[in-house]
């Protein structure tokens, strides 16, 4: 890993410590969450595996993203694109898929899916762009782009594009509120 590479590592890790403090109010200091919040790992541990996976060494990258899962519950391929910022509230059961793209300052909770349709080598998973909430439960499966700002509510079932500023909520996910 080159010089750059591992202060830009370390850079992302801090804000993602000093913003899981502002979001968290049981975190009560940043040892703690480095040590003890699972997210934290996931999101280390991806980096690094996002960096064997476009380096072409596939099975490290799978490897280490195995081990993250079993260490933390959270699963996230090894070739999904993740911002800065990236909170994962209650990580058990996240499930981030190959293609997935998630922008800066997005928060998930617990047991939300960002899967895929078909089978085909293309863009299959969601794109998130800056800012995005998930509630836990939530599925948002195929090529679908959730815009900045939007929130999508526990348990919906997201299967088209949501607008800026807009919420979703329901089985399929529709639109209750646009700012």
């Amino acid at each position: 890993m080159s010089e750059k590479n591992k202060r830009s590592f370390i850079r992302d890790g801090l804000y993602n410590i000093n913003r899981t403090m502002q979001l968290d109010p049981a975190a009560h200091s940043k040892w703690e969450v480095f040590w003890l919040y699972p997210h934290i790992k996931a999101i280390g541990l991806h980096r690094m595996a996002h960096w064997f996976w476009v380096h072409n060494h596939t099975f490290i990258a799978r490897w280490v993203s195995n081990r993250a899962r079993h260490w933390t519950g959270i699963e996230i391929h090894p070739g999904a694109v993740i911002g800065r910022g990236l909170m994962i509230d209650h990580g058990m059961g996240v499930v981030i898929g190959e293609t997935a793209i998630i922008g800066d300052d997005c928060q998930l909770y617990h047991g939300v899916t960002l899967g895929g349709t078909g089978k085909q080598h293309v863009k299959r998973h969601p794109t998130l762009e800056d800012g995005v909430y998930i509630g836990c439960g939530a599925k948002c499966l195929g090529n679908i782009t959730l815009k900045k700002g939007c929130r999508i509510g526990a348990n919906a079932v997201l299967l088209k594009d949501v607008p800026e500023g807009a919420t979703a909520v329901g089985i399929p996910a529709r639109i209750i509120e646009k700012k």
